[in-house]
């Protein structure tokens, strides 16, 4: 079972910020060991992030387009305010610069909700640093000092006093969505690592993140470790895996209906299934709190309570003898509860399906829509009440208050579904009734249902636009849910229940530490023996690939494309092709008037030179030093310049 620290404080008023900061971190870390502290003193690193902070705010001083801070070639955040930002840190504190700016990046947003006078020059500094950032990341080319000290090292700032918890900017950038950061190639190809297991916590360390010592061992037994299920690509193949065994439990229990109203096996799996995800979501909320709670979590904690209601409702059939009337009705009761979580069932895939790109950006979609919803039905319920609280005074003397009430919410709700039933309404203090049905209908079905419409179709385009960067966060969002709480002991659920029952309350509370890890291993191998041997196998081939790969000179992850098979027999320098497209290639740094402008400068510049020479040759070196040139100016070098041409070289001769 996961063992967790503390992260997130509730002592007292001055925590609150920090609550806040790590809403969006999906899950803390390791309990049993703490943390140790960070590589540099916070307060070091607070520093560091202020130096960050003037210089954003002096290279952005006013308000400017975002666009001129995130185009390719910005005229704003040059190679000189990169190589600044980056000596921010000094020799010692260089790695820390990129989890400052995203640091930076936060103060920034809130600075922008606290001063809304200047939110739009807030907003774009935030983007300043994030942008920084990201080229910072670009840059670097030592790929391990990039993974071990700048993306995976955890560092800490100062706040009311007492240093944060400590993150690293792969979990910053997740948590603040900053996906132009994650965007960026160097994070992506972290995450790629850290989800295939390149890349692993150190068992000694967890603070630390180390290279994977077997990478380029191509002994199969060499990769048959239980320990490798921490790797988070497994994990999710187990979800998957665990997810479809669920819905075919489902489905044969559906379909196979006992009238005598007994459990089955089926049926028994299908619960025994339920019980473990319900321990699951109870344990992370426990361990986490209420920042836990997520669109998903809610979907699935009502999937788990339908079937639990479903359950309990047979448990109490069984009480009663068989063949009484009570006994099939609670069963038939049972059954109708299981037959309503269908569709809950099959939309559940889509949480487990969202690292296939087509599910991940579609959940996106609906991710925003269901926030933006928020809008529609806060309008909605306001509107709603008004009018309720209107029909049921204008029918105040009628004494069948309930069936009016039953009526009209009927009625409203089907306005709102667009199926509106005027028939009725004239009952209701004539003519105000039905005159109040149609401004009620007017109201939602022409303004609210169309506000609505706008608000999907805004958060469709805005994801739609950035799609891909948006995926990639959602991706880097859910490998960071297996790498920022490892299991000690990986135990997916509904294998939980076998750690819960048959490892934690039998041998955990006496046996030593060493003795009863070798046995949580034992157990690991026998359950997933199966998916470790096509693991293993996997691993194996990588290794080959990766150690072909580091014999040709490539990338470890790097693959041969048809493009690149006959690559190595093309010298472009030695054919001349290099050298006529350097010499037709566009400049695409600055813009062709902007290109213009500067050639017509070095042509000034030229003449300016042609103009002292011939003048310092018609009228002597003195004549440049003393006033009387400044005094004749340019009318007097253009005469001696129209004499010179005349006489045609003459004076020269």
């Amino acid at each position: 079972m996961v063992k967790w620290t503390q992260l997130f404080n509730s002592d007292g008023q001055d925590r609150r910020h920090q609550l806040h900061d790590e809403a969006s971190a999906l899950l803390p870390t390791s309990r049993r060991e703490r943390l140790p502290p960070p590589p540099i003193d916070p307060k070091e690193v607070t520093k560091v992030a202020l130096r960050l902070k003037h210089q954003i705010e002096q290279v952005i001083p006013c308000e400017l387009e975002e666009d001129q801070v995130t185009k390719a070639h910005s005229p704003i955040l040059t190679q000189a305010v990169l190589e600044t930002a980056k000596s921010a840190g000094g020799e010692q504190h260089q790695a820390c610069v990129v989890f400052c700016l995203l640091v930076v990046k936060k103060w920034f947003k809130k600075q922008s909700s606290a001063e809304l006078w200047d939110a739009d020059l807030h907003d774009v500094r935030a983007v300043a640093a994030e942008m920084m950032a990201k080229r910072l990341i670009e840059a670097e080319e030592d790929m391990s000092y990039l993974f071990e000290e700048v993306l995976l090292k955890r560092y800490s700032t100062l706040i009311d006093g007492e240093p944060t918890p400590p993150a690293n900017a792969i979990e910053k950038a997740v948590d603040l969505h900053a996906v132009t950061v994650i965007g960026s190639s160097g994070y992506q190809k972290c995450i790629n690592y850290l989800w295939r297991g390149w890349v692993v916590q150190d068992d000694e360390d967890p603070s630390r993140f180390v290279a994977y010592e077997n990478k380029v061992n191509t002994n199969y037994w060499a990769h048959l470790d239980p320990d490798r299920m921490r790797v988070p690509r497994y994990q999710n193949w187990v979800q998957i895996g665990m997810s479809f065994i669920f819905l075919g439990l489902f489905t044969g229990a559906i379909n196979t209906i006992n009238p005598s109203g007994d459990l089955d096996v089926i049926e028994g799996l299908l619960y025994i299934f339920t019980l473990g995800f319900i321990c699951d979501e109870a344990n992370k909320f426990w361990k986490v709190g209420r920042f836990y709670i997520s669109f998903w979590n809610m979907f699935n904690s009502t999937l788990y309570s339908l079937l639990t209601v479903s359950f309990v409702l047979r448990m109490i059939a069984l009480g009663h003898p068989y063949g009484e009337a009570r006994r099939g009705r609670l069963n038939e009761l049972s059954y109708d509860f299981l037959a309503f979580t269908a569709p809950m069932f099959w939309m559940r895939l889509l949480l487990y399906l969202d690292t296939f790109r087509f599910f991940g950006a579609m959940l996106v979609v609906l991710k925003v829509m269901m926030r933006e919803s928020l809008i529609f039905f806060a309008l909605l319920i306001v509107v709603m009440v008004g009018f309720f609280q209107a029909f049921l005074g204008l029918d105040i003397a009628d004494d069948n208050i309930a069936g009016d009430s039953a009526f009209v919410i009927q009625a409203m709700l089907n306005a709102v579904m667009q199926s509106p039933e005027f028939d009725g309404f004239d009952n209701f203090a004539p003519p105000f009734g039905i005159i109040l049905y149609y401004i009620f209908t007017f109201v939602v079905m022409v303004i609210l249902l169309n506000i609505l419409i706008a608000l999907y179709n805004s958060a469709y385009e805005d994801i739609t636009e950035n799609a891909i960067d948006e995926y990639m966060a959602l991706f880097s969002q859910k490998t960071m849910q297996f790498v920022r709480a490892p299991d000690e002991n990986v135990f997916i659920a509904p294998f939980n229940l076998i750690e819960m029952f048959c490892l934690i309350l039998p041998f955990e509370w006496w046996m030593a530490d060493a003795t009863y890890d070798k046995l949580n291993d034992y157990v690991m191998a026998v359950i997933y023996s199966p998916l470790l041997v096509v693991t293993a196998y996997l691993e194996t081939k990588e290794a080959r690939h990766v150690k072909d790969n580091r014999r040709r000179g490539e990338e470890d992850e790097d693959t041969t494309h048809e493009w690149e098979q006959v690559l190595h027999e093309c010298d472009f320098e030695a054919d001349g092709w290099d050298k006529k497209v350097q010499a037709s290639k566009p400049n695409v740094e600055f813009d062709t008037a902007v290109l213009e402008v500067k050639k017509l400068a070095e042509q000034i510049e030229e003449m300016k030179t042609l103009l002292y020479a011939l003048t310092e040759k018609n009228w002597g070196a003195d004549t440049l030093e003393g006033s009387r040139f400044e005094k004749l100016g340019e009318t007097v070098v253009g005469d001696k310049l129209g004499e010179s041409s005349s006489s045609g070289g003459g004076r020269d001769e």
